[in-house]
């Protein structure tokens, strides 16, 4: 089966137990540590991964493997609790099926949540930060092999990934909310391993803000079929070269469930105010 078949029969499945999802809906991908505002969602129904035909079963022990359909702030929401990664083995197409998914039953604004290591030694541990732009330094992309012309073109531009209109929203809704947002370039690398001394210098010198394991292939991949996006990062360590602390798994995931109620806070008032772009996209 092909690939596009197969995010086809994901969606269907997905459409034929949970009904067909509102117009309108805007679609969430939550990161480690930063599943509570998934679980909050009102009028919730859900679907495991592994139920779903075609979707790759994540095998990181901190990301919930479910797709959640509810509301959040009056707004309709197709929530993927937890994504899959290059470094659990998954190819960039694979990695990036769920959200082709989201695409294929006409999400046009998604919003993309992360867990990332600070490399700008002027951003505040704890805070959110807003993805400008980003670098894909995974070495491969979620374009690669044939392209399947209904979602997009051969060579999407990416001069503009994350949508200017819904930055905008989320500068204005955390200055009403008090909220410390930082903004910056996000990296993502294969890992599973972290960043050495020397690649956290290089890192730096190339621009990058913030650092992880996810997001970009997932962005390109939206990119292409025509979603507008919104990036946010919870920076839950800082990557100093000169004076680096280990960050465990277990670390990483406790700072960011300590962080995550400014980003949920974030996300609720953004998504209180969405619905106008959602019914543009």
């Amino acid at each position: 089966m092909k690939y596009h078949e197969m995010v086809r029969q994901s969606a269907a499945y997905i459409h034929e137990k949970l009904g067909k999802i509102q117009a309108g809906s805007a679609g969430l991908v939550t990161g480690t540590g930063l599943g509570g505002l998934t679980e909050a969602m009102e009028n919730q129904k859900s679907l495991s991964y592994g139920d779903i035909p075609g979707f790759p079963v994540s095998t990181v022990a901190s990301h919930a493997g479910r797709l959640v359909v509810g509301t959040v702030e009056g707004t309709p929401v197709i929530a993927l609790h937890g994504r899959h990664h290059l470094y659990e083995g998954f190819d960039a197409r694979q990695a990036t099926h769920a959200v082709r998914t989201l695409g294929e039953m006409g999400v046009g604004v998604l919003i993309l949540t992360n867990a990332a290591g600070a490399l700008n030694p002027s951003f505040a541990t704890g805070s959110p930060m807003l993805i400008e732009d980003h670098i894909n330094l995974t070495g491969t992309t979620p374009l690669r092999g044939d392209n399947h012309e209904p979602w997009g073109e051969r060579f999407p531009d990416m001069c503009e990934v994350y949508d200017s209109r819904l930055r905008r929203l989320a500068v204005d809704k955390a200055l009403a909310l008090g909220i410390r947002l930082e903004r910056g370039v996000y990296m993502q690398v294969m890992g599973p391993n972290m960043e050495t001394p020397a690649e956290t210098r290089m890192y730096r010198a190339m621009g990058a803000d913030a650092i992880g394991m996810s997001t970009c292939v997932e962005a390109i991949a939206a990119r292409h079929m025509g979603m507008r996006l919104l990036g946010l990062s919870c920076l839950t360590n800082k990557n100093l070269p000169d004076c680096m602390q280990e960050a465990s798994l277990e670390t990483v995931i406790a700072r960011a469930g300590e962080a995550s109620a400014a980003l949920s806070a974030l996300i609720r008032a953004i998504l209180k105010e969405i619905r106008e772009l959602t019914d543009e996209a």
